[in-house]
Order: structure tokens, then C-alpha cells, then sequence
């Protein structure tokens, strides 16, 4: 399992009985979480919050906020900076177990001498766009929420990165990829981070089960002569991260067999207990240069 385990602005304090109490700078959350199924031992600390998400039985939920939160805040991570603001579909605009993988992306693109030029699918508010950046990548940026590409947008101002290359992009994941592959333009690094079900802007439909091999298959053809990785990362319930380790072995490992394969699991340490909070699988092919 990779562990991001180097924040300060973040901490998750306790998780159980189907929620997870956490820190976002000087705010405390407390969210539900379908991973944290163990008892919780010590409710003392769950009160002492500024915010409870309480899920609805019938689908959904809503935020009871305990104190008067700003519009938005920033939290830090190593030199990037992220805003921080509670959305109505439990959300805070970052996922902070994605450190592992910010960490993985700026190790692979700082070693390079040569220019590197990064694709993000599914990019959401920008975290590994802006990690990208930051290592001095030039970065494609595609997501179907034009709300999530100008909060990313927010994200590169935060980061200090206005004089970088980074394009934001509106579009179906899919059709953006098919549409690169006519153009005949190419990347050096892909990383996807695809929903277990979503729609694009005119309304496409993705299924990651039905969708995700075509996606892997469509994006090794605007791969570049030398591709440096691959980087999926996925909270699908009920898919293992094997099934991503089989997929990129049939696929990048068998085009690019000098490189290596690696899966596992993404989490967060628990302070309380020292436990770990599983929280998505990831897998990526990376070459070996």
C-alpha cells in the first residue's frame, strides 16, 4: 500500500462505524467513509467539529455546519497549494490519499532532462495536474465539469503556476483522446483517475467496468516514442487493483516490455490508532530509463 504520509495541513484523526474524522488546515470534518466499517473506541473527540456530512438513506446528504466556515481556505502540501471548500456531495475539492501519487508524478518527471508533456483525464480540481506542473511538465488538463476545471484553475494560481504550460480543457475524456489520435498529437506521461459512472457534457455515458480497457487501448496511441508512465487510479467498489495490474500487463507492459508494472492500494494513516484507511486502488506502468 502507498501511504501519503507526509502531510501538515491534513491529518485524518480517527475513522469507524462507517465515518472519518479529519483535519483540512484548522477546520475538522467529520464525513462518512464506507471503508471504515471497525467500531470507533474513543467518540470523545468526534464533536469538537466544524462540519458534519450526514448521508441520507435514500441516496445524498447534507453538510450541518458547527461554525462559520469561510467561503473557501488553502491547505498546503510540499510546494503546492490547494483551496479547500465543502461541497454538497460531501466533498472538500482534494483528495488527500492522491499524495502518494502527487509524490510518484514529480519523482518521475524532475529526473528528466528532456521536456516532458503530461495528459490528465478525469482531472478534477488539478491536484496531480498541478504536480505535474510543478516538476516542470507541460500539462493537458481534461475534465467534463467546467465548475472542477476553474476550481483546477484556482488550484494553478494557488501553486504559483500561471507562467507554466498547463491547457484546461471542458470535454468527454474519451471523445478528447479519440479526437488527439486523429490530430496525431502525443504525451509522454497519461494519468486517469476515471469515476465508477459519470456523463460527459453532451451527456456520454461511462462506465468504468465497460469503458476502462478502451480508454487504456485508445490512450497507448497518443503515447509518445518514449513514454516515461502510466498512472490509473480508481474508487470503483469491487474492482482490485490485480484487475488494473492484469489490464496494464496486457496492454503497456506488452507494448513497452522494458518498463515495469506495479498495483496496489492507496491510504491514509489513522493518528488515533495507527490504523490505515484504505482509499482507492492505483496501478501504473513506468519505464525503466
Amino acid at each position: 500500500m502507498k501511504l501519503s504520509n507526509e502531510w501538515t495541513d491534513y491529518e485524518c484523526i480517527d475513522a469507524g462505524g462507517g465515518e472519518k474524522l479529519e483535519r483540512f488546515g484548522d477546520f475538522i470534518f467529520r464525513r462518512p467513509d464506507p471503508q471504515a466499517i471497525w467500531s470507533v473506541i474513543d467518540y470523545s473527540k468526534w464533536d469538537k467539529i466544524d462540519g458534519y456530512y450526514h448521508r441520507k438513506s435514500d441516496g445524498g446528504g447534507y453538510w450541518d455546519f458547527k461554525t462559520n466556515l469561510p467561503e473557501f481556505w488553502t491547505i498546503k502540501y510540499k510546494d503546492l497549494e490547494f483551496k479547500i471548500s465543502p461541497t454538497n456531495f460531501k466533498h472538500t475539492g482534494l483528495f488527500p490519499e492522491q499524495a502518494s501519487n502527487w509524490d510518484f508524478i514529480m519523482d518521475k518527471i524532475s529526473r528528466e532532462t528532456r521536456e516532458i508533456k503530461v495528459l490528465n483525464l478525469f482531472a478534477y480540481t488539478g491536484g496531480a495536474t498541478m504536480a505535474a506542473s510543478c516538476a516542470g511538465a507541460k500539462v493537458v488538463h481534461v475534465d467534463a465539469s467546467r465548475g472542477m476545471t476553474d476550481w483546477a484553475k484556482e488550484n494553478m494560481h494557488l501553486c504559483k503556476l500561471d507562467d507554466h504550460e498547463i491547457r484546461f480543457i471542458v470535454d468527454d475524456c474519451v471523445k478528447f483522446v479519440e479526437r488527439e489520435i486523429r490530430r496525431g498529437n502525443k504525451y509522454d506521461a497519461i494519468i486517469m483517475d476515471p469515476p465508477s459512472y459519470g456523463r460527459g457534457p453532451n451527456k456520454e455515458v461511462w462506465k468504468f467496468e465497460k469503458n476502462i480497457y478502451y480508454l487504456i487501448d485508445i490512450c497507448m496511441k497518443v503515447l509518445s516514442d518514449k513514454p516515461l508512465f502510466f498512472l490509473i487510479n480508481s474508487y470503483t467498489t469491487g474492482i482490485s487493483s490485480t484487475v488494473l495490474n492484469n489490464i496494464l500487463k496486457m496492454t503497456l507492459l506488452k507494448k513497452y516490455p522494458s518498463g515495469k508494472v506495479e498495483s496496489g492500494e492507496i491510504g491514509l494513516p489513522i493518528t488515533r490508532d495507527n490504523l490505515i484507511l484504505p482509499c482507492g486502488i492505483y496501478g501504473r506502468w513506468e519505464s525503466n530509463d
